[in-house]
């Protein structure tokens, strides 16, 4: 769906469409001075205002209304002030708002707002509408990326293999070693959580226990109540909980790990091993961006209820718009998900890249190989669990990159710099047999870097002399000269 065939509640409108009608752009004369910065350093600016001032310039135009009014300055407020102690009403403006009232009447109590329901955006009314002729980029994508319809080609693309009935033989030859990922689909439906996991049960589980939502704690029936809200929100807050197995211990027994990964080397370090498992529960259009798994790790992610979509790249090849750090620790990507592939999919595939693609439904599950970027945009409200192992095929690139004490994650920073150590000695005392391989192919690791090297330095320039070997290829007339005053062997063929 094009963008002209959504119409933004408060008349906002792609900057491209001004220039298309050489209509006058309002926004300019409803704020001023502030008309000389853009559109990103003005809202910049204005993140640094607290609620009372966003509300006093909110009166001062209709221009100052809108910017003041965006959701993502509400957002920020709401989760620097109240954390996850809040009870979402319908956009964080209004969340923040009913937070607020709850404050001043009760410092420790959240207002009850009314029972949430559903509204589509033309539901929403405002008193303020610049008849359409409001333009800024910066202010209608966020909105349009949670209001446009996912494009069906979107969806359309299934090239990741599905296999049932896989021996572990099978697994390891045919794609943990070749490093391939797959979609196993007769292992979920077997677990307790697959009839269990249900909104109610998950509730039960918790109590008032908080969970892990994007990075602040929150009541599972609160992060409930903002899901099914969440229709305008293009960043919808997606709950990854590492501690779902002690504070919900009975969910941890709900299902087993596959015999394909029951090899997890990482669990000889016992509790001090790197965070491996979480409890994935998000509403549709949340997700995860493109990342690559931490530690080099390889993962699994099972699907208990809902679906995912999965676009994944190998190792070697960095997704479009996604602009990873030289060493890899940060990742710079679009802000959304749904904005990636507006502006991303297709240029993937121009390029003549066909990533790999697949839909994980209700009792699927993927193993992503390590090193592999990855990206999961839930289709609907969804519910799943993913860990995180070492396995024999994948210990000598884990044992190499955890040696950077930089790249590590999942452990405190204290326990970053010696977790290389730690995790060989664990090795050493726990699987005797296996890390006498490890020994033995470090050294031939070692011996052919070696040669490697030494073979190189036998052609490469003599910093003493200024002496070089150089092999020339040229015509049969070509005479082999010992230059002095170039210093060059030259062999001519």
């Amino acid at each position: 769906m094009a963008s002209s065939e959504l119409k933004h509640p408060l008349g906002i409108q792609p900057l491209g469409n001004m220039y298309l009608t050489g209509a006058q752009n309002h926004k300019a004369a409803g704020i001023g001075q502030l008309a000389q910065l853009n559109d990103e350093i003005l809202m910049s600016v204005l993140g640094h205002l607290d609620a009372q001032s966003l509300g006093r310039l909110s009166t001062t135009s209709k221009a100052c209304y809108i910017f003041a009014c965006h959701d993502e300055l509400w957002r920020a407020l709401v989760l620097t002030e109240f954390m996850g102690n809040f009870h979402f009403f319908h956009s964080w403006r209004g969340t923040y708002l009913c937070r607020l009232a709850s404050t001043n009447l009760e410092p420790d109590s959240v207002v009850e707002p009314p029972p949430a329901k559903k509204r589509r955006a033309s539901e929403y009314s405002y008193a303020i509408n610049l008849d359409n002729r409001f333009f800024s980029d910066l202010l209608f994508q966020p909105w349009f990326c949670a209001n446009v319809p996912l494009c069906p080609t979107w969806l359309e693309v299934e090239n990741v293999d599905r296999r049932s009935q896989l021996s572990v033989e099978e697994f390891r030859r045919a794609y943990e070693a070749p490093n391939r990922p797959v979609v196993i689909t007769d292992v979920v439906g077997k677990w307790d959580a697959s009839k269990l996991w249900t909104r109610e049960y998950l509730l039960q589980a918790y109590g008032d226990r908080p969970t892990i939502v994007g990075g602040y704690k929150m009541k599972l029936h609160d992060y409930y109540r903002y899901a099914d809200q969440a229709g305008n929100d293009d960043q919808p807050l997606y709950l990854f909980d590492k501690h779902f197995s002690s504070s919900a211990s009975k969910l941890a027994c709900d299902y087993t790990v596959p015999e394909y990964f029951s090899e997890d080397l990482f669990a000889a370090l016992g509790a001090a091993r790197p965070d491996f498992r979480w409890l994935i529960v998000g509403p549709q259009r949340s997700g995860s961006t493109f990342h690559k798994d931490p530690n080099c790790t390889s993962a699994w992610n099972a699907v208990i209820k809902g679906a995912k979509k999965w676009v994944l790249f190998p190792p070697s090849c960095i997704p479009p718009g996604v602009h990873p750090s030289e060493d890899g620790l940060d990742v710079a990507a679009p802000v959304s998900l749904v904005e990636w592939f507006l502006n991303f999919y297709d240029e993937a595939l121009e390029r003549g890249i066909q990533p790999l693609e697949c839909i994980c439904r209700e009792g699927d599950l993927l193993f992503v190989p390590r090193g592999w970027w990855h990206m999961a945009l839930n289709l609907e409200h969804s519910v799943a669990v993913t860990q995180n192992f070492v396995s024999q095929v994948n210990l000598p690139h884990v044992r190499k990159y955890i040696k950077q004490a930089h790249l590590v994650s999942g452990c405190e920073h204290e326990d970053r710099a010696s977790l290389a150590e730690r995790f060989d000695h664990a090795l050493q005392e726990q699987h005797p047999a296996l890390w006498e391989q490890e020994v033995k192919k470090d050294s031939e690791r070692k011996e052919r870097a070696h040669n490697s090297k030494a073979l190189s330095n036998l052609f490469a320039s003599d910093g003493n002399t200024g002496k070089e070997f150089c092999f020339n290829f040229g015509a049969d007339n070509e005479m082999a000269t010992n230059d002095d005053s170039a210093k060059n062997f030259k062999f001519n063929f």
